[in-house]
């Protein structure tokens, strides 16, 4: 009896499948998102280095873990991620911070007010100088600007600059080019990154070179989507960006950055 039964279930579910023309299998859960996500090819502790470490890759693969999505990262030249990311050749781009040019290319949690409670870290951007040097910086007011003030290459601190009416000097990729260009007295100052500072000061240019004390600014950074993906999904990117805030928030995220930054070099900018 109970074998007569097996047997009209199962011709039931073939009859259901050939009336509705599918097999079986197609009624599976649609497969996880893949998402393929760039960022720049420079080692930036604790946030993110060369090699696939640091607090934004742990930060995204807890999003993953929360969401199901995959996340592929990619590290490049920072102008190639951004050009890749206009052309839709890659999903995403981080660690970002928001410029309103930038809007044609990708879109930011929170459209064209970016929504900081889904950025993944914040940072500050701080004015290197020689030692001795007089160039100095107020919060308001650049003084004693004998030269260009350098700056990475497509980065956003060169609008903050050029707001300050000095010249800037974009032609190097990479903070430590900027400081041999300043030791080499081709620049007045360099604009980093405030962690790109505490690394620099710590190693071997330390002795030569001092941060002002006052930062430029400071700004969130966010992971930004493609307007493609977000265009076609809103919900999957809403959903991403969601994760970013309750993962950024949650305990074991918050004991990986705890550590993390105990680790960082301890010579501060003076």
């Amino acid at each position: 009896m109970a074998a007569s039964g097996n047997r009209w279930k199962t011709a039931v579910v073939a009859m259901f499948f050939g009336i509705a023309g599918v097999g079986p299998h197609a009624l599976a859960a649609p497969a996880a998102p893949v998402l393929n996500l760039c960022y720049e090819r420079a080692d930036v502790r604790p946030w993110r280095t060369e090699d696939g470490h640091g607090l934004n890759i742990a930060l995204l693969q807890l999003v993953a873990a929360h969401t199901g999505v995959t996340f592929n990262f990619q590290t490049m030249p920072w102008k190639r991620c951004l050009a890749q990311l206009k052309a839709d050749e890659v999903d995403g781009a981080f660690a970002v911070s928001f410029k309103a040019d930038r809007r044609e290319i990708a879109e930011y949690p929170g459209g064209a007010t970016p929504d900081a409670s889904k950025r993944m870290h914040i940072d500050s951007y701080v004015l290197l100088r020689r030692k001795g040097s007089k160039v100095d910086w107020d919060g308001k007011v650049l003084r004693n600007v004998d030269g260009a003030i350098g700056a990475q290459l497509g980065y956003s601190v060169t609008e903050v600059l050029r707001g300050l009416n000095v010249t800037v000097d974009e032609g190097s990729q990479r903070a430590d080019e900027l400081v041999r260009k300043l030791l080499a007295g081709r620049l007045a100052a360099a604009a980093v990154g405030g962690s790109d500072a505490q690394t620099l000061l710590a190693g071997p240019y330390g002795a030569q070179i001092e941060a002002l004390p006052q930062p430029l600014i400071e700004k969130p950074y966010f992971l930004i989507l493609s307007r493609r993906l977000a265009a076609r999904d809103p919900a999957l990117a809403q959903r991403i960006w969601d994760a970013v805030e309750t993962v950024r928030n949650g305990a074991a995220y918050r004991k990986l950055e705890q550590r993390a930054m105990q680790a960082r070099p301890h010579r501060q900018p003076q």
